[in-house]
């Protein structure tokens, strides 16, 4: 029987020694045969040549695994040179972003993010249906790539589910802070510490990062920062938010330019940051992709909305009578209401003050302890419910 030490992961168990001794690898060509190069330790793949397999061919599934492989136990991150290689297409998605932001800037909305400041980007939140709906011939094209097919199968399998939001980062635009990605990455280091640790191994493996390159990247305009195994760091959900820890990568982490059209796709448990953008005139655009795996859902679809709105009376009346303590009500409410922020629609329901938005849960138990009217609750949670939905 696993003991506690093992089952469950502090910020106590984060070791700035244990991680230098985790992410101080070299990542050998020959560990890659069908890439083309090594470079920072990042295997390079060259997609004019791998366009050449065949689909369904063993050829496929043995770059499928070696895609793999590098994601889950090797440097965790690979870079796709030349991905997209329909340029045309490629301008013609990057014509329909700019539109969308110059609506933006143009509506006054302001788009929040989860690890930069405010005004460092412009950031286009669900990209994916407003590309279809406004130039869906080029989202066609653009999406049916099969290169991004295959890495999104490799990691994933079939049924993976795409969504994607447009980040520009304008000249003199800050580095982020370093930071692990969804699920567990927008999570507080208390929350994530609520969570035993099969769970960060899992989180990981139920998303798969990626970035197309809508322009050049020199390094200038700085492109991504990258920490090469630090997905391997078992507590990194809970390392990454450490002083030390960030000031590590700040020393360590590496650098590439990418050439318009290339790709990088990484495990979301890698560490990573978008850079500083020190170029007087780049807008340095890049269609952040977040691929999910279909497993994350419930078997039956349930009206939480409705059922909150019957629970809570009950709730009031027995925590009133002395029937049910705080945690049981608490326990109740965790029955009831979504305890989770996403999936959401970020234009109306921004990360802006935090990480992530409200959940039902917050919500209601924000009800029950400032005891609101019925009425002002079922409010409360039609509005999350339109701030969630397209």
């Amino acid at each position: 029987m696993a003991n506690n030490e093992t089952f469950w992961l502090s910020a106590q168990d984060c070791r700035l020694d244990d991680f230098i001794r985790t992410v101080s690898r070299f990542t050998d060509l020959a560990d890659y045969p069908l890439a083309a190069t090594v470079a920072s330790n990042i295997p390079l793949y060259d997609c004019h040549r791998l366009r050449q397999i065949a689909p369904g061919s063993q050829a496929l599934r043995a770059l499928q695994a070696e895609w793999g492989k590098a994601l889950l136990h090797g440097p965790g991150i690979v870079v796709l040179q030349r991905a997209v290689d329909d340029l045309g297409t490629l301008e013609q998605v990057t014509d329909v972003f700019r539109e969308l932001i110059a609506e933006q800037h143009a509506s006054g909305q302001a788009a929040g993010d989860h690890f930069a400041t405010a005004g460092a980007n412009d950031r286009i939140w669900n990209a994916q249906q407003k590309l279809c709906l406004r130039a869906p011939e080029a989202f066609a094209r653009y999406y049916g790539n099969p290169v991004l097919a295959w890495i999104c199968q490799a990691w994933l399998g079939p049924a993976y589910q795409i969504t994607a939001q447009v980040n520009v980062v304008n000249p003199g635009g800050a580095a982020q802070a370093p930071h692990r990605d969804y699920h567990l990455g927008f999570q507080g280091a208390a929350a994530c510490a609520a969570y035993p640790a099969h769970v960060h191994q899992m989180s990981a493996c139920l998303t798969l990062q990626g970035a197309v390159a809508h322009c050049d990247m020199p390094l200038e305009s700085g492109p991504t920062l990258y920490l090469p195994y630090s997905q391997l760091y078992q507590p990194g959900y809970l390392a990454w938010q450490q002083p030390a820890f960030r000031a590590y990568f700040q020393q360590h982490h590496v650098q590439l330019p990418l050439s318009k059209g290339d790709a990088v796709f990484f495990n979301p448990a890698l560490l990573h940051a978008a850079g500083h953008n020190r170029s007087p005139d780049i807008r340095r655009m890049a269609n952040l992709l977040q691929v999910s795996s279909p497993f994350g859902r419930a078997m039956e679809t349930l009206d939480r909305k409705q059922m909150s709105a019957a629970l809570y009376p009950a709730l009031q009346a027995l925590r009133a009578q002395g029937t049910l303590v705080h945690d049981e009500i608490r326990n109740a409410v965790a029955a009831c209401a979504e305890g989770y922020a996403f999936p959401s629609n970020l234009d109306r329901d921004q990360p802006i003050g935090g990480m992530a938005p409200p959940t039902q849960q917050d919500i209601m138990l924000q009800a029950l302890a400032e005891d609101w009217p019925l009425a002002r609750l079922v409010e409360a949670l039609e509005g999350k419910e339109w701030r969630q939905h397209v």
